[in-house]
């Protein structure tokens, strides 16, 4: 039977590295808060001018490319996913295209947000073992410190957010010891407004009994993007913590037995959770209620922050630099986020 794997996986991160305490010059908060309520200490952002969500997914993929032995040539898709692109149209995937002097492929972008790279990795996987493809490229990547509020205002969802990017190569494989062995996706729209950056959007208020967003009636005309949304912070990310929290720590474990329950696995079975680097909180939930050791399961959001859709490659990528993703590991990728929606993905590296 056809199945696919991660054959190469690489990373980037900005040099640019800023830690809390760099933050209090913007707004009111102080490293022990936002340890306390996150477990971040620092993050990466990328330069102002030079990088870009497209160029950090580019660098990337190069790593994963070269590590999978092939060449851009040899890429037949690419699928990126981002919530952050460099244009509100067109998407990254074209762009990674025509800066890497591919070949005429297929280009599709996901904007799953933080589960954007496991519905990513979902459809390479379904393309994989049909033989559609034989060498597609993933990417994950994220530019977040361009659109975010850094502000007292803004605090609770600025300080969460970093910038960086991670990609894989999936090929085909007849091992039935190695690759994919299957993938769960879910989303839930209930909650949608209660982590969400609505403008600009072509909404109009429409949801307006969702209750998020207020307008001059004199803009009207051009509801897009106007003046006062820009002067009332609308045009920011927002987010309602605790809600995301209480779905989090209950979705997750879920879709982590969901994986493992259909593969006849037990959370003892895993060699290495990595879960999406949300909030260093609710992973130590979901590791409590699967009760794993601390060695099963990998966190990085110390260093990085919530990269959102790069932060599943990244950590995956740097474990496996350290030594703790190898050949025969059972491997759980899973993720949480806005929309809402939430994935897994099972894996025999």
């Amino acid at each position: 039977m056809l199945r696919s794997k991660i054959a190469g996986i690489g990373k980037y991160l900005p040099s640019n590295v800023v830690t809390n305490n760099d933050l209090l010059q913007y707004m009111d908060t102080s490293d022990e808060w936002i340890q306390e309520r996150t477990g971040i200490k620092e993050r990466r952002y990328g330069d102002r001018l030079e990088e870009t969500t497209t160029t950090m997914g580019i660098e990337a993929a190069k790593i994963a490319i070269e590590r999978a032995g092939i060449t851009a040539q040899d890429i037949d898709f690419i699928i990126f996913a981002t919530l952050s692109p460099d244009y509100y149209f067109p998407g990254c995937g074209v762009l990674v295209q025509r800066e890497m002097k591919m070949k005429e492929v297929g280009a599709l972008d996901v904007r799953n947000q933080c589960s954007g790279f496991i519905y990513a990795l979902s459809i390479a996987d379904q393309f994989i073992r049909t033989g559609t493809y034989k060498n597609i490229l993933v990417i994950g990547s994220e530019k977040q410190s361009f659109g975010i509020d850094f502000s007292t205002r803004g605090r609770n969802v600025t300080v969460i957010f970093g910038d960086g990017a991670g990609a894989v190569v999936v090929q085909p494989t007849e091992k039935e010891e190695e690759g994919i062995l299957s993938t769960h996706l879910h989303s839930d729209g209930e909650y949608a407004e209660n982590l969400a950056m609505f403008n600009p959007g072509t909404h109009a208020n429409h949801w307006k009994e969702k209750n998020y967003a207020t307008f001059d009636t004199a803009e009207i005309g051009q509801m897009f993007m106007t003046h006062s949304m820009i002067n009332n912070g609308e045009t920011y990310p927002r987010m309602d913590g605790q809600t995301v929290f209480k779905k989090a720590v209950v979705k997750f474990p879920e879709v982590i037995m969901e994986a493992l329950t259909q593969n006849n696995k037990t959370p003892a079975d895993i060699n290495l959770l990595i879960p999406h680097q949300a909030n260093l909180r609710i992973a130590q939930f979901v590791q409590q209620t699967l009760k794993l050791r601390d060695d099963q399961v990998y966190n990085n959001i110390q260093q990085y922050g919530n990269t959102t859709a790069a932060s599943v490659p990244i950590a995956l990528c740097e474990a496996w630099e350290k030594g703790l993703v190898k050949d025969g590991d059972l491997i759980c990728l899973a993720a949480f986020g806005s929309g809402f929606t939430w994935g897994s993905a099972l894996l025999k590296w």
